[in-house]
C-alpha cells in the first residue's frame, strides 16, 4: 500500500473517519504532542507489542514518527510480519502540524 500525506489523513479525519494510527515515537515525544485518536508504540517496543495488533492485520494501520524515518522501519517491520496495509505518514508529525 502507497504511503499516505499529512493533508489526506487530515481530509479523512475532518470527514469523521477514525484511521488507526501508531505513533511509533518514544513516550516523552507524544506527551509533547500527538495526532488525535494516535496510539503510541515506541519502535523499540512493536515486537512485544504484535500480539495486541494482531486484529489489524488486514486493516489499514497508519504508523508515524517524527520525520518518517522510524515509521518506515515500523512499516517494514508489520509488512514482515504480514500486515497487509500499513502506510507511512509522509513527513511525520512535522508535516502534520504545518
Amino acid at each position: 500500500m502507497s504511503d499516505i500525506t499529512s493533508s489526506e489523513l487530515k481530509q479523512r479525519q475532518q470527514a469523521g473517519e477514525t484511521p488507526t494510527i501508531i505513533d511509533v515515537r518514544e513516550p516523552w515525544e507524544f506527551e509533547e504532542s500527538r495526532i488525535s485518536g494516535s496510539q503510541n508504540i515506541p519502535l523499540g517496543t512493536l515486537p512485544t507489542k504484535l500480539d495486541d495488533l494482531e486484529d489489524l492485520k488486514d486493516q489499514e494501520v497508519i504508523v508515524h514518527c517524527k520525520s518518517g524515518a522510524r515509521s518506515a522501519s515500523a512499516k517494514a517491520f508489520l509488512t514482515q510480519q504480514g500486515f497487509t496495509n500499513v502506510r507511512n505518514l509522509q513527513g511525520g508529525i512535522m508535516a502534520y502540524q504545518q
